[in-house]
């Protein structure tokens, strides 16, 4: 294992030394955590900086803790909640609008279902909602208000973490290799099958849509047996529409059937969206585990960060603290998986500063 920060009855410190592989929102995440720190850092990535080759690329941003509890696991709750206040220090432009999860009249039950597997919520009425979403007037009779969920556009937070990590003196290398005094760290989300083969793709395909007509102020979740859908604002007019969970590792073509449903849902959610214009059409594979939670992993002189299958946002800043803390205190991640090595019982003095 590569060295780590560890102090001595001597005042001695060990210099932490990571080499990244990946420059997707895990990778930049932990590379924040672990530079913030005073560790030195090295990325790399063959695509470079993020763009439309990664999944973060096409996330929906949305910071919603509680509405995930609808479906998700314990730990993406509890440890989501703090992803906003970590997004904003990390120069992130935070929208505090809350979240509203809505149903068609012949759906209203699914509505009820929603609330039960959820909290921190406000039943809200049809005036509270036009309250909220002048441009939904008249057309609910109920929803769900989420008042301490946010959203964040993903590529302006993407930017952010990149930026600042320049200011560090961290750039994106596409090539090289991690030098032998070197932790690697592997954040490749679904390249890492050849590593971790637990390891799937669940398809996700989303729109962005230009709908100057409509002006809706934070994320709305359509509620519907068979065809859910989020759309989240980016501001002035354009929208993001997602998202499909398809048990599949293909990642560049969208179906005839997921884009007919998403634009079929979108329009009964509010007829302004059928005059939109389609302005992008994303699909990429999230890589997740068999639950759906992350795993940090040591294997073979490497630590796998992987696995934040739809919670990518919500959750790489938790996953980066865990990885951050065990580095430089030792302590085992919440997310582990398998063998951990008690990194204070492995100081290599010959890297002492």
């Amino acid at each position: 294992m590569g060295p780590f920060i560890i102090s001595t009855r001597f005042g001695v410190q060990m210099m932490i030394d990571v080499t990244i592989k990946g420059a997707g929102v895990l990778g930049l995440s932990i590379a924040t955590e672990i530079s913030v720190r005073g560790g030195k850092v090295t990325i790399i990535d063959p695509n470079g900086a993020p763009g439309p080759h990664g999944c973060s690329w096409w996330a929906g941003g949305m910071l919603a803790p509680f509405c995930e509890g609808e479906s998700a696991e314990e730990p993406v709750v509890r440890l989501g909640q703090d992803a906003i206040a970590w997004w904003e220090k990390n120069g992130a432009d935070i929208t505090y609008n809350g979240s509203m999860v809505i149903a068609l009249g012949r759906d209203i039950k699914e509505l009820a279902r929603f609330g039960r597997r959820t909290s921190n919520f406000e039943n809200i009425d049809a005036d509270k909602i036009t309250e909220l979403e002048p441009d939904l007037e008249g057309r609910y009779r109920k929803a769900l208000y989420f008042p301490s969920e946010a959203h964040l556009a993903p590529r302006q937070a993407l930017d952010a973490l990149v930026s600042q990590l320049k200011h560090n003196n961290i750039e994106i290398q596409t090539s090289g290799e991690a030098d032998a005094h070197s932790t690697i760290i592997d954040c490749r989300g679904l390249a890492a099958q050849d590593k971790l083969t637990d390891l799937r793709g669940v398809k996700g395909e989303m729109l962005i849509l230009h709908c100057p007509d409509l002006n809706l102020k934070r994320p709305i979740r359509l509620l519907h047996p068979r065809i859910p859908l989020y759309i989240v604002p980016r501001g002035d007019g354009i929208y993001m529409l997602g998202a499909t969970m398809i048990e599949a590792g293909e990642r560049s073509r969208i179906t005839a059937r997921s884009m007919l449903e998403m634009l079929t849902a979108a329009y009964a959610l509010h007829p302004s969206f059928g005059e939109a214009e389609i302005l992008e059409i994303g699909v990429d594979a999230r890589p997740a585990f068999n639950d759906n939670l992350p795993r940090i992993r040591y294997e073979g002189n490497t630590i796998y960060a992987n696995g934040l299958y739809r919670h990518g946002y919500l959750l790489a800043p938790s996953v980066a603290q865990q990885v951050a803390n065990y580095l430089f205190d030792g302590t085992r991640p919440e997310f582990s998986d398998g063998d951990m090595p008690n990194t204070k019982n492995e100081v290599h003095h010959d890297h002492c500063a």
